[in-house]
């Protein structure tokens, strides 16, 4: 393949010496050469071979135990399950890492996702034993320094919200959804109705219906208009007195600012409703905007979005919840106050009657907020600042990088990602999720894929402030070129990828008819 735009080749993901022999034309890969050393690794199942064993353990002293515990709690006899020795099982587990592509491996250009880079600084904090050793049911006299460390965030992003209070409890963006959603709840029935209908605009982010179904609430989409904002007029039809809340994505998923906010929380605010901000987009107001200034009453932070937390993989996260004064009382427990000198968990209903209890074990994912407390404290307000003025600028010059390449359905400015679509490549018989499994061979994630749904093949592009324009420069290299072979060669770029562990995978039998129990004889592939 040409290089008509002199892009360089970042470092990706190591195609397996198999696909290494895909042919001439293919993109260099990792570093500018095929790696030698990529591993294919079979089932865990195929490994290993009868009566290996990777740990020692003493024989049992005493006598079985078996007869003491009921047979319902013992599991039988598993034909076919491995034996295998300790460097089997480490070899195995450490050949699929190096399958897996991460933050720490190239550029994560997820849309609406933000798959930011975590500092080392703020992970080395984390893991400090005064920290990372501390029992959670430990007197408050012997946690002084992690009250205060809570209590101090809490201030921050409150302050950074332009809110009252905000609860560190929830576990994730969508937990603190679902939290923000349960304030309002108990606010409206305080005042003797908790209403029954929540309006969603089409931009909003996917979480956002379900949190509002789960507490009750009928969800009302409303459509945003043809430069992708959510419109006054548009609101006022759908606001009446059985409306709890507005949930208001801004920027929305389109990384469009919400423009007309002000005027939209006017609307709900005379009928009696709320304003929720989905704030998992705060990377593009740091500094900038306060969502409780233009006009919001509830918002979540996403830690990991917004200041750097760790990402994905199941593990524990946080979703914060700032509300303004008139909602704090009903915010969840525990809550850190100051107690004199010192600082005191609110942990008795008693005491905050108006709460709508607790959310999550002990105090929340105590880890996240080390790593968001560090985090603050290395940058500061200006550093705050520059990290939206450097999201934005990052997402504006991918979107100058890939115009005329790709097509772009809302030509509105965007803010921290932009949205384009697979119409150019529509006419070579190209799809979105072709250029997607297709850059999986030019060493990058591809970008979330066809959403929002008010974009049909949507590509979904946010690089974050953390990358470098030499970064940014290689991605948009490889998305031009992308757009060059759907001209040029169109059925290979069908076949992509080319270069990887696995070829296209057949998804929708995956979904559909998923194998969750292996069984003897069933190989991998």
């Amino acid at each position: 393949m040409s290089n008509p735009t002199g892009w360089k080749p970042s470092v990706g993901a190591s195609p397996s010496a198999a696909a290494g022999a895909a042919g001439a034309g293919e993109p260099p890969g990792l570093g500018g050469a095929a790696p030698g050393l990529a591993h294919e690794e079979p089932l865990l199942f195929e490994h290993g071979s009868r009566g290996r064993c990777g740990v020692s353990l003493p024989a049992p002293v005493g006598p079985a135990p078996a007869a003491e515990i009921p047979a319902a709690l013992l599991r039988g006899p598993i034909d076919g399950l491995p034996e295998l020795s300790e460097l089997e099982v480490v070899r195995h587990f450490t050949r699929l890492s190096t399958w897996n592509h991460g933050i720490d491996t190239g550029l994560y250009p997820l849309g609406s996702c933000t798959m930011k880079y975590n500092p080392r600084s703020s992970e080395a904090f984390a893991r400090l034993p005064g920290f990372a050793g501390l029992h959670p049911l430990a007197p408050a006299t012997h946690v002084q320094g992690a009250l205060e460390l809570m209590y101090r965030l809490e201030r921050a992003l409150s302050e950074i919200a332009g809110m009252s209070a905000t609860s560190l409890s929830p576990a994730a963006g969508a937990h603190g959804e679902l939290t923000g959603l349960m304030v309002i709840r108990a606010w409206h029935q305080s005042r003797g109705n908790p209403r029954r209908k929540v309006l969603i605009p089409d931009t909003a982010h996917g979480t956002n219906p379900a949190s509002a179904a789960l507490n009750g609430y009928t969800c009302v989409e409303l459509a945003s208009g043809p430069d992708g904002r959510l419109h006054p007029e548009t609101v006022a039809a759908a606001m009446d007195e059985d409306v709890a809340a507005i949930m208001v994505t801004n920027p929305n998923t389109l990384g469009i600012f919400e423009s007309h906010i002000a005027e939209i929380a006017a609307i709900v605010h005379g009928r009696g409703g709320l304003v929720y901000g989905d704030g998992a987009n705060m990377n593009a107001l740091l500094g900038v905007a306060r969502p409780g200034d233009l006009g919001f009453d509830v918002i979540q932070y996403n830690l990991h979005k917004t200041f750097a937390t760790p990402h994905g993989g199941g593990g524990p996260g946080a979703g914060p919840v700032a509300v303004t004064g008139a909602l704090a009382p009903f915010l969840p427990l525990p809550m850190v106050v100051e107690d004199g000198p010192g600082f005191r968990l609110v942990t008795d209903p008693a005491e905050r009657p108006g709460s709508v209890g607790k959310i999550h074990g002990f105090w929340g994912n105590f880890g996240m907020f080390v790593r968001a407390w560090a985090y603050l404290r290395e940058l500061g307000p200006e550093g705050l600042r520059a990290t939206a003025e450097l999201a934005v600028l990052n997402a504006a010059y991918v979107r100058a990088g890939l115009s005329g390449a790709y097509h772009l359905p809302y030509p509105t400015d965007s803010l921290h990602e932009v949205v384009f679509d697979d119409q150019a490549q529509k006419a070579a018989g190209i799809t979105t999720m072709d250029v997607a499994k297709r850059l999986i061979d030019h060493g990058f994630h591809p970008p979330t894929i066809y959403f929002p749904l008010v974009v049909h093949g949507a590509l979904m592009i946010e690089p974050t402030e953390t990358e470098s324009k030499e970064a940014l420069d290689a991605f948009i290299g490889a998305m031009r070129a992308i757009a060059d072979e759907a001209r040029t060669d169109p059925d290979r770029l069908r076949a992509a990828p080319l270069r990887a562990f696995r070829s296209r995978l057949d998804e929708t039998r995956a979904a559909r008819r998923p194998v969750l129990r292996w069984t003897p004889g069933m190989q991998a592939g």
